[in-house]
């Protein structure tokens, strides 16, 4: 007879299986690097479903919808910042409930209205309705492809693994910015630019679907080796702890989040009003279009450095280097005039934006925990994230009362102080892990 407290033949052949799943699950990118090549593809079209407004939104905005007042104009990049930033929360928690997957391909579902929306909305309504959805989406896709290749990878290349997704993302972005300004230019700015958008949206549902796997259980075999760097020695967090020590109370995440979230409000001031301010000053559609692309090129190629030199050099310097170029970028954008002061502009813009994006994320996960480490991300994201409704309504507002120039200007020291900030708080994330 078994003895009561002895494993059943079913609990033996449990464990096997466990076991030999364990040892079939390896992290590291050379291990993954068909998948995560396979992933990377996929951040790149979710970049330039984003990548489809660029260029056409604001000028739709003016030349169709005849909306005179900027803070009117913005309301779209208001609506898709606070959709993206709230998805971006439930995106982490869905990610660590029913696996990264599920939670992709539902984000490629939510999408497939937008071009639809943007292409035969009657009102300006519609457009902001079409951001919504869209931010929905983006939530769901762009963070969850944070999170996979966080898990296939491990601790030790996690800046190259983020500065590779950037930077397929926001190139995915810049290319489809400047193709819809070709678009846009030859053929109107409706239809033609969103049924690009459309193209991808079924081309990422169909890789998604078919050939991306399930990544979650990677994250588990770090957890089970994990060794706490800073923040939450403990595996066992509630959502309440997460967002308070993601948000407040660790130095590290706490200074990660808010420059985050300052540099995307800089990039909706780049996004929403950029493009107007180039049209009032005469350019056509195609140099306007190779502005809004010029930004994100060098950001998104950039990340394949800067990622890889903060596995090397540390995290928190690029970061307060990043937000300090930036800051000169904008700087030049308020002051200057002109094709070649724009182009030099969004190109250190670029440059700066690049030192930090990858970077942050990966401080992020240097200090979370695995197991609460996708909440944690997903949290990042939300302040991120919140950065575009912010910077569309102070942009927009700002602009109003003094002129586009003036917003830049404000934008640019707010994106200098953030930089400061971190130089003070942030503590040095980067470390070697664990063998």
């Amino acid at each position: 007879m078994t003895p009561g407290n002895a494993p059943s033949p079913q609990d033996l052949g449990a464990r096997r299986g466990n076991r030999r799943t364990r040892e079939a699950i390896s992290l590291g990118l050379r291990q993954n690097l068909a998948q995560f090549m396979l992933l990377v593809a996929v951040n790149a079209l979710v970049g330039g479903t984003l990548g489809q407004e660029r260029t056409v939104l604001p000028l739709l905005a003016g030349q169709v919808f005849h909306l005179d007042l900027y803070t009117s104009a913005l309301t779209y990049i208001l609506a898709f910042g606070l959709a993206k930033a709230a998805t971006n929360y439930f995106a982490g928690t869905l990610s660590d409930r029913y696996g990264r997957k599920p939670v992709l391909v539902a984000g490629w579902l939510i999408a497939l209205p937008v071009p639809l929306l943007l292409i035969f909305g009657p009102s300006w309504g519609w457009i902001v309705a079409a951001n919504v959805v869209l931010g929905i989406s983006q939530g769901l896709t762009w963070s969850t492809t944070v999170m996979m290749k966080m898990d296939l990878v491990g601790p030790s290349r996690r800046g190259l693994a983020m500065g590779l997704n950037e930077a397929a993302g926001y190139l995915g972005v810049a290319a489809t910015a400047l193709a819809t300004g070709y678009i846009a230019a030859n053929y109107g700015l409706r239809p033609g630019p969103f049924l690009l958008g459309a193209a991808y949206i079924a081309v990422g549902l169909g890789l998604s679907v078919f050939a991306v796997k399930e990544t979650h259980h990677h994250a588990k075999l770090e957890a089970a080796n994990h060794v706490s760097v800073h923040a939450g020695t403990h595996a066992g967090l509630s959502n309440r702890q997460v967002f308070t020590l993601t948000s407040f109370r660790d130095k590290s995440l706490s200074s990660v989040s808010q420059a985050g979230m300052v540099n995307n409000l800089n990039d909706g001031l780049a996004w929403g009003l950029f493009p107007v301010l180039f049209a009032a000053a005469g350019l056509t559609i195609e140099k306007i279009g190779i502005l809004a692309a010029v930004y994100p090129a060098v950001w998104g190629a950039g990340q394949l450095v800067t990622g890889a030199l903060s596995d090397k050099y540390g995290r928190k310097w690029l970061i307060v280097g990043g937000m300090l170029v930036q800051a000169v970028a904008l700087g030049m954008v308020a002051l200057g005039t002109g094709f070649g002061i724009w182009l030099t502009a969004a190109v250190l813009l670029g440059a700066g934006t690049a030192m930090v994006y990858p970077t942050l994320l990966a401080a992020i996960g240097d200090v979370a925990h695995p197991a609460w480490r996708a909440r944690s991300v997903g949290i990042y994201r939300l302040w991120r994230d919140g950065g575009f409704a912010v910077g569309a309504l102070l942009a927009g507002i700002l602009a109003d009362a003094y002129g586009i120039p003036a917003a830049v200007a404000v934008v640019g020291v707010l994106t200098a102080l953030s930089g400061i900030l971190v130089a003070v708080r942030m503590r040095a994330t980067d470390h070697k892990p664990a063998r």
